[in-house]
């Protein structure tokens, strides 16, 4: 049995880590160079580095920042924001991220996920995909999408799952059906999902365990679920209840109400395969 993962998440905004709740009302919440150290010392898993403004700025993610934090630490680092190109995944994965996450980018120009797992493996390409359960408040405004996932739009979905694909640091609606794409990406590249519930983010309330369960259950690649870490039993409920294989979060680390070996220690206790 594989051993579930504990992913703090680095949203950085400007040169600095970041946490808010339902991707707004940001504060600042120290270096990222500096939370990166700190989270290797603890025992973190894995490090997730989100440049979370850099494709609503229309920049590239801030690749001095990368290298910095990739020439720290000796853990397996995530990184996206920003990325568009496969040239884009080339500079990441050079300065020194071992995975790159698309999102906007990925909706876009969906041909990037397989163009990148062809010319650098799936295990490197991480599809992140934000959702929000369906609200009618939703439907103006939506991302322009390229003609091949029309089929994927919520409208032309014999089963819509109810949750709906946002870009653009969760402030664009696409129409998309959550469920839907998270197969099409798998199909066509992706080596893992970030998950995370817009609604839930920042929330300290738990993840969105429907969410999970329907997204683990269509795709046979591993879910990070992301978004409404409040207790140590909403890590269990992620990956007992929701079948997910990475727990990520950030304000409960970041502010420290929960240190990364407390997490590991329960649930090593309550039988859950863990890298203590």
């Amino acid at each position: 049995m594989l051993a579930k993962r504990i992913i703090p998440c680095l949203d950085v905004n400007a040169g600095r880590v970041v946490k808010g709740v339902n991707f707004i009302n940001l504060t600042d919440a120290g270096d990222p160079v500096e939370s990166a150290k700190f989270y290797e010392s603890e025992g973190a898993d894995e490090i997730v580095f989100l440049d979370i403004t850099a494709s609503v700025d229309n920049r590239t993610t801030m690749l001095n920042v990368v290298r910095r934090t990739a020439e720290t630490i000796f853990l397996p680092l995530t990184v996206g924001g920003g990325i568009r190109t496969v040239d884009d995944i080339r500079r990441t994965l050079s300065n020194g991220a071992d995975k790159v996450s698309l999102n906007t980018a990925a909706v876009l120009n969906p041909e990037l996920i397989l163009a990148g797992a062809e010319e650098f493996g799936v295990q490197c390409i991480v599809v992140a995909i934000d959702a929000k359960k369906i609200d009618d408040n939703s439907k103006n405004n939506y991302a322009i999408i390229p003609v091949e996932l029309e089929s994927l739009k919520i409208q032309n979905v014999a089963s819509p799952s109810g949750y709906e694909v946002y870009i653009n640091g969760g402030r664009k609606p696409t129409g998309l059906d959550a469920i839907e794409w998270a197969k099409y990406v798998v199909a066509h590249g992706a080596g893992e999902i970030l998950l995370t519930s817009i609604d839930k983010d920042g929330t300290n309330s738990g993840y969105d365990i429907e969410l999970l369960k329907k997204t683990t259950k269509v795709v046979n690649v591993p879910v990070i679920a992301s978004g409404g870490a409040g207790t140590l039993e909403h890590f269990y409920e992620a990956i007992q209840g929701g079948g997910a294989d990475a727990v990520l979060a950030a304000s409960v680390f970041h502010f420290g109400k929960f240190k990364i070996k407390q997490v590991k220690n329960y649930l090593s206790e309550k039988g859950v395969a863990i890298r203590l």
